[in-house]
């Protein structure tokens, strides 16, 4: 997998990729020829090709476009689709939102951890999620794979882990491969059983020990540090949305608890 973040003035003339491409325009037009017929695309559509399609590009109505693209391996999506036939994409434009949100996750979580170099494991958690639920969402509404059939599976080994492995969470694969299930079987049943995906999960988990440790005197910038939090402002953002409440707030509240109970007890 690899992706691109572009501004062309380019015509591109005829071409063909031997992976599978996802994007979406971000600002401008184009129009192309494919192996689906001729196509415009605007600002804010998807765009995709399959393998070994031949397509080209030039801009519409404008000087230059840009757009960011995700290039998946068909091994990558076959391992998705679990389906044994050769899938293909059924658009070269697509118009879903829920799509495009998923797929700038994945792109701007890729981002992060490119640009941080791979320093957190719940970083590359996020990464393998956001393809995870990217590709769901590719496959199940604008694909020809067959939709798998869910069945019950207790996913609590993989939450306990989480648990015990908080501060250097093991990837999706590794989940996936202890119980038995795809990358994208554990995504989707995860987050059926438990509300939120693995890598939020985890997230709400650090708060919670956050929280503990912030009753028991810790610092925050301690309690960031020990529950895993990239920093300090992290750590506030996560636990806010998790608690209602900051952390200082949370903090200042226990000092005067504390304050209030020695003036009592005088």
């Amino acid at each position: 997998m690899y992706c691109t973040d572009i501004e062309s003035a380019c015509h591109f003339g005829k071409h063909w990729h031997a992976t599978y491409g996802l994007g979406y325009l971000e600002s401008g037009a184009q129009s192309s020829a494919s192996g689906r017929g001729q196509v415009d695309a605007f600002a804010g559509d998807l765009i995709t090709t399959n393998p070994g399609e031949v397509h080209d590009g030039r801009p519409l109505g404008g000087a230059s476009r840009r757009w960011r693209m995700v290039y998946l391996e068909p091994e990558t999506v076959a391992s998705m689709s679990g389906d044994q036939h050769p899938v293909a994409l059924t658009r070269p434009v697509i118009h879903d939102p829920r799509l495009g949100i998923a797929l700038k996750t994945l792109l701007d979580r890729i981002e992060n951890f490119d640009a941080t170099h791979g320093s957190s494991g719940a970083d590359a958690l996020a990464c393998e999620e956001s393809l995870a639920e990217t590709c769901t969402l590719l496959l199940n509404g604008h694909s020809t794979a067959r939709i798998e059939r869910e069945t019950a599976h207790d996913l609590s080994r993989v939450r306990d882990r989480l648990a015990d492995e908080a501060l250097d969470p093991p990837t999706l694969g590794e989940l996936a491969l202890m119980v038995g299930l795809s990358r994208f079987q554990v995504l989707r049943r995860f987050e059926k059983m438990y509300g939120v995906p693995p890598h939020a999960w985890l997230l709400l988990q650090r708060a919670e020990r956050a929280r503990a440790l912030i009753r028991d005197g810790a610092s925050l910038v301690q309690a960031a540090a020990d529950c895993g939090f990239a920093d300090q402002s992290h750590m506030t953002r996560i636990f806010a949305r998790h608690f209602g409440f900051t952390p200082g707030a949370w903090q200042r509240t226990l000092l005067q608890s504390r304050r209030n109970f020695i003036q009592d007890g005088r």
